[in-house]
């Protein structure tokens, strides 16, 4: 079963940028759908952004035009570029591999956006 390692978290001035990567334990080829989800304190778990292996992408609202997900399947890897940052944007974000039959989480890594 893949593994999940993300980085990248930290703290960013509001109006900042930063960049996610998701590192898998083997390759992520064959793997249906990649993506980032994030929770905030006291808030449940909402999508982010997700990529299938054709490429296709799909946002949640909050963060429409404000990130993009890659995904470099020779690099095992799925990066969230997220700009313009809010501090409503403060979360753990998730990243997550799942298909018919399996979904495997990440440990998490914390983004906090303050001045």
């Amino acid at each position: 079963q893949v593994q999940l390692v993300e980085s990248g978290g930290g703290l960013v001035q509001p109006g900042g940028s930063l960049r996610l990567s998701c590192a898998a334990s083997r390759s992520i080829f064959s793997i249906d759908i990649m993506g980032w989800y994030r929770q905030a304190p006291g808030k449940q778990r909402e999508l982010v952004a997700v990529i299938a292996s054709g490429g296709s992408t799909n946002y949640g609202d909050s963060v429409k035009g404000r990130a993009t997900i890659s995904r470099d399947n020779a690099k095992n890897t799925v990066l969230l570029q997220m700009n313009s940052l809010k501090v409503e944007d403060t979360a753990v974000y998730y990243c997550k591999a799942y298909g018919s039959g399996y979904v495997v989480w990440g440990q998490g890594t914390q983004v906090i956006v303050s001045s």
